[in-house]
C-alpha cells in the first residue's frame, strides 16, 4: 500500500473518532442540561404541592387546638359561676370532662404536638424546599455553562453549528423570586 493512502486513512480515523466523540459530548451535554431542568421542575413542583399543604395541615391544628382550648376555657368560666343548678353544673362538668379527654387524646396520640411547633416544623420545611431548589438551580447553571462551553471552544463550535446547537441561559431569579415567601398569604389563601 502506498504510504501517502495510509496516511489519508488514518487521518479519516483520527477526523472520525473526534467526531463521534465531540458528538457524544455534545449530546451528553445537552441532556444533562435538560436533567438539571427537570430536576428544578421538580423542587418547584414539590413547592408548589408540599407548602401549601404544610399551611393547611398547620392551620386546621392550630384551629382545633384553639377551638379546644378556648371551648375548655368558657366551659371552666361558666363552671365557676356560683349561681348554677346543680344539672347545669353536672352538665357543664360532662362537657368540660368530654373536652379534657379530647385534648388528652390529642396530647397522647401526638405528646409534641402544639401549634408552636407545627409552625417551627412549618418553616424548617419552607427553608429545606427552598434550599434544594436553590440546589437545584446551582446543578443547572453549572450544566448549562458546561454545555456553552461545549458549543462555543473549538472544535465542539464546528460541530454545535451543524448539530443546531444554541447556547442555554442559565438561571437567574426575577425580582419576584429575589423575595421572600410571603406565608401569611399561603394562611389566608388556605381560609
Amino acid at each position: 500500500m502506498n504510504s501517502t493512502l495510509i496516511f489519508v486513512i488514518v487521518i479519516a480515523l483520527i477526523l472520525l473518532l473526534v467526531f463521534i466523540s465531540v458528538f457524544n459530548s455534545l449530546t451528553n451535554k445537552k441532556n444533562q442540561v435538560s436533567n438539571a431542568f427537570g430536576t428544578i421542575d421538580v423542587q418547584l413542583k414539590n413547592r408548589y404541592d408540599l407548602i401549601p399543604n404544610l399551611v393547611a395541615t398547620v392551620q386546621q391544628y392550630a384551629t382545633h387546638e384553639k377551638e379546644l382550648l378556648t371551648k375548655i376555657t368558657e366551659l371552666r368560666s361558666k363552671a365557676l359561676q356560683h349561681d348554677l343548678a346543680p344539672e347545669d353544673r353536672v352538665k357543664l362538668d360532662n362537657q368540660i370532662s368530654s373536652a379534657l379527654s379530647g385534648l388528652m387524646v390529642a396530647v397522647e396520640n401526638y405528646p409534641d404536638l402544639k401549634a408552636s411547633q407545627n409552625f417551627i416544623d412549618l418553616q424548617r420545611s419552607l427553608n429545606e424546599v427552598e434550599s434544594q431548589i436553590a440546589a437545584a438551580r446551582r446543578a443547572y447553571n453549572a450544566a448549562v455553562t458546561d454545555f456553552n462551553n461545549a458549543i462555543e471552544m473549538f472544535p465542539g463550535n464546528l460541530l454545535a453549528g451543524m448539530m443546531l446547537l444554541k447556547t442555554k441561559q442559565v438561571f437567574t431569579a426575577t425580582e419576584t423570586e429575589r423575595g421572600n415567601v410571603n406565608v401569611k398569604n399561603l394562611f389566608q389563601s388556605q381560609i
